[in-house]
């Protein structure tokens, strides 16, 4: 056991400790990784699909000929599906649409002084391409959590793309695009390269969507930072989750909440924050007894050298403590969750109470779980409706409130010594003067 897996007792910690408890795991981007990113999109940008099938044959050991997956095969893969898993696309469907359609807005439109009249609009974003994992697990949930925001900003192109594994993409991908009437998934190692600068058979996008492990979270960085006319929805990389509880919770509901974030993968990050020394001891032994005897014991073995185990002396203090950490999940799971609430500062997503677990925003409760991670959340929100939309500014003066705002702004731009913005203002405002009547309203 490692020093960092031991209960610490937050309050006897030097300053230095305690940052060192709340760094996240070291990402594997180094100067190298970002090096071997740029060289996959030159090689795409100047070999497009071919450069995408030799990534997939060389690095997956999978060859492909056609680089679109056929509508057929998506029906069929749909087919395929039983009735538990198509009734559970269903509820989840319905959750995410009714969360999402509530945030649809009307156009703004505010009279800032009479006859000004500014506009806000949206408009859905033209493009874009969903990114969906399917290494250590074919994330269903998250094409549900991107494409279905997407549909209801009436985005006219709508592209998926995702890695075949060795026995091909997941039918639970395939089968929930279908039944979400995408037509388009597309395959290939370097998706984040593909979409975002095209290929022959993959138009490039407006903005790409969906979180990932390092290499996925560089590219789209890279891609954001380099490609012109190409951004992303946030940097969405390893998960995390940080749980706060005190004595009435469960020790084994506690390491189940930890384990459901550890089991993502190797660079995955729990924190217990506990005011209770018994319930974290338990919920700690617990942990370690669950992840034993798990499938996926391998990516868990590792990713809870990154959980740590923290005693706190109130409720408050924990609560600074995850203000600082910024966690992409937090869990309140407290005797009274609603008060301390109102206390989160930086969260991605918030679940509160006994009875909800972070697996229910995963995949049905209808928010959003593709959120920002690595403190991100300090100044990112997670994704919504309005990711998916461009909102757009109008504003239209009559004569007269022209004549009344120009000595403002003419003498704002002379301030700042441009002259023409001055001009622009100032020769309107003029030949309404010559005019000699009152212009009207």
């Amino acid at each position: 056991m490692s020093e960092m897996d031991r209960i610490s007792y937050w309050s006897n910690l030097s300053l230095e400790t305690q940052q060192q408890l709340l760094e996240r795991p070291k990402l594997q981007e180094s100067a190298q990784q970002l090096e071997q990113v740029q060289a996959i999109f030159q090689n795409v940008d100047s070999k497009g699909d071919q450069a995408l099938r030799e990534y997939t044959q060389n690095w997956d050991d999978v060859q492909i000929a056609d680089l679109k997956v056929p509508v057929e095969d998506l029906k069929t893969a749909f087919i395929s599906l039983d009735d538990p898993f198509k009734s559970a696309l269903a509820v989840a469907k319905r959750n995410i649409e009714t969360f999402h359609q509530a945030q649809t807005t009307d156009a703004l439109v505010v009279e800032t002084q009479p006859g000004l009249i500014c506009q806000r609009r949206t408009r859905p974003i033209q493009s874009v391409g969903l990114y969906i994992p399917g290494g250590t697990a074919p994330l269903v949930s998250t094409l549900l959590m991107t494409a279905i925001p997407a549909q209801i900003a009436g985005v006219p192109r709508i592209a998926i793309c995702t890695p075949p594994g060795q026995n091909g993409v997941s039918p639970y991908i395939l089968g929930a695009a279908y039944y979400l009437g995408l037509t388009e998934v597309d395959l290939g190692a370097q998706s984040i390269a593909a979409l975002a600068l095209g290929t022959e058979s993959i138009p490039a996008v407006d903005k790409i969507f969906g979180p990932g492990n390092s290499w996925v979270t560089t590219a789209k960085t890279f891609a954001s930072q380099s490609v012109a006319g190409v951004s992303i929805d946030m940097p969405a990389g390893p998960s995390e989750v940080l749980v706060i509880a005190d004595a009435s919770a469960n020790p084994e509901w506690l390491a189940l909440d930890v384990l459901s974030q550890a089991e993502h993968g190797e660079d995955s990050q729990s924190i217990l924050l506990c005011t209770n020394e018994q319930l974290l001891k338990e919920a700690r032994e617990k942990c370690y007894e669950l992840a034993q005897s798990s499938s996926r014991w391998s990516y868990l073995k590792a990713s809870l050298e990154n959980t740590r185990w923290i005693y706190c002396d109130s409720l408050d203090q924990a609560m600074d403590i995850s203000n600082a950490y910024a966690p992409e999940h937090l869990i309140l799971n407290t005797e009274s969750p609603e008060g301390l609430a109102e206390k989160v500062l930086r969260a991605g997503s918030v679940f509160m109470g006994a009875y909800t677990p972070e697996s229910l925003g995963d995949y049905a409760s209808g928010t959003n779980h593709v959120l920002p991670t690595g403190g991100y959340a300090k100044s990112v929100s997670g994704l919504s409706l309005g990711s998916f939309q461009n909102s757009i500014t109008f504003q239209a003066a009559s004569p007269k409130a022209l004549q009344d705002i120009a000595p403002t702004v003419e003498t704002l731009a002379k301030a700042e010594g441009l002259d023409f913005h001055e001009k622009a203002v100032s020769f309107r405002r003029r030949f309404l003067e010559s005019k000699g009547a009152q212009p009207r309203v």
